[in-house]
């Protein structure tokens, strides 16, 4: 009999599933057609995929953070994550050592999840209003400040980096590929969402067609105000940012990972929209299909180690050889293996390695520092 782990939404591993999947996408297949239309696969996937793993994210530490804490198991509880952080960090910088050509996600994760903690005191009638405001003044400070700070040297962060210390927190902040300065918005937007009631049908409809409208609304705005040629030819995505010494009239475009107002609008509002019709499938399903399908996006319980297994495999020399035609391959393995994972209820190597902090801090407090209520669900 195929069973999940109690008090689990699977609604959640679906959601990060298809945000692997999409990621895997932008990674090996071409963003844009011979003719030289925008692909499909990009124009679903293009930073929507990266913007799902960080709302994620937030909707993670949400769920870790549940349960108010004061004094000793606060600061066990904060140790622990913040451990978890560092690792997954870690991680990040090993994997932007290799030679795969992708930009890495991680290390700029593991920050994240450090710089969020504070924000996980707040409650919902703050966190949305804050979260708003994020989106509007951080690409404004981002833009404002980046003429001054050193250009992007590489693609990933890496071990390597570490010998210039300002150099990297330039580009972990601000000027990488994943700047976590306007990317805060997307941990802010997934902890808010991860305060709701995330198995309550109704309210998960009402997520669902807000965001549907800000994704679609700030499209249409951004189009109305931006050049079509500018917006073509920057449709396939930027590099994290707008040009650091370019006009203010860049922070109106749309276009994938450039972090301005609303790229941040639309794909937090694409994020949203996905994880609440996820929920909501997970909802309406009967118990057995919905463990079945568990197991058949069973990858989404396993994205460490999964993202990471994906960036090896696009190293030179492992198998398959990176073409279009390789992205089957990726996904077959990755799904496969996640499915084996899910029969046997059994987590990924590296989430096994990365939650040991957090299970060494739960301990510490007498277990109590990251009890979640079972209503809510847990997915750490």
């Amino acid at each position: 009999m195929i069973a999940t782990r109690p008090g689990r939404l699977v609604g959640l591993d679906v959601a990060r599933c298809l945000a692997l999947l999409g990621m895997v996408a932008t990674h090996v297949l071409d963003a844009r057609t011979p003719d030289g239309e925008l692909a499909t696969a990009q124009w679903l996937a293009g930073g929507r995929a990266s913007a799902l793993f960080a709302v994620l994210a937030g909707v993670s530490l949400a769920l870790m953070t549940r349960e108010p804490l004061r004094g000793r198991p606060l600061a066990l509880r904060s140790l622990g994550i913040a451990g978890r952080a560092v690792l997954i960090a870690a991680l990040g910088l090993l994997l932007g050592g290799l030679d795969t050509g992708v930009a890495v996600i991680l290390t700029y994760y593991g920050v994240l999840f450090v710089l969020g903690l504070p924000f996980t005191l707040l409650r919902v009638r703050t966190l949305v209003p804050l979260t708003v405001a994020w989106v509007v003044v951080a690409p404004v400070v981002s833009h404002l400040v980046r003429p001054y700070l050193p250009e992007r040297g590489f693609e990933s962060p890496s071990f390597a980096q570490l010998a210039d210390p300002g150099q990297l927190a330039s580009e972990l902040l601000l000027t990488g590929y994943y700047p976590v300065v306007p990317w805060l918005a997307y941990l802010l937007a997934g902890i808010a969402l991860g305060r709701l009631d995330l198995r309550d049908a109704s309210l998960l409809g009402a997520l669902a067609l807000g965001g549907l409208g800000t994704a679609v609304l700030a499209t249409r705005v951004s189009a109305t105000l931006v050049d079509p040629a500018v917006a073509s030819e920057n449709a396939t995505g930027m590099f994290g940012t707008t040009p650091a010494d370019g006009d203010w009239d860049w922070l109106l475009v749309v276009a994938p990972h450039s972090a301005t107002p609303f790229d941040l609008a639309r794909t937090i509002g694409s994020a949203v929209l996905v994880i609440a019709v996820c929920l909501l499938l997970e909802r309406l399903l009967p118990g057995a299909a919905t463990a079945v399908l568990g197991v058949v996006l069973g990858a989404g319980a396993a994205t460490l180690t999964l993202y990471s297994l994906h960036v090896v495999m696009l190293t030179p020399r492992v198998w398959p050889e990176e073409e279009p035609s390789a992205y089957v391959s990726h996904v077959v393995v990755l799904l496969v293996l996640g499915a084996v994972l899910g029969l046997l209820r059994r987590r990924g190597p590296l989430e096994a390695a990365a939650g040991l902090p957090v299970r060494l801090a739960r301990s510490a407090a007498g277990g109590d520092a990251s009890r979640t209520p079972q209503r809510s669900g847990t997915n750490r």
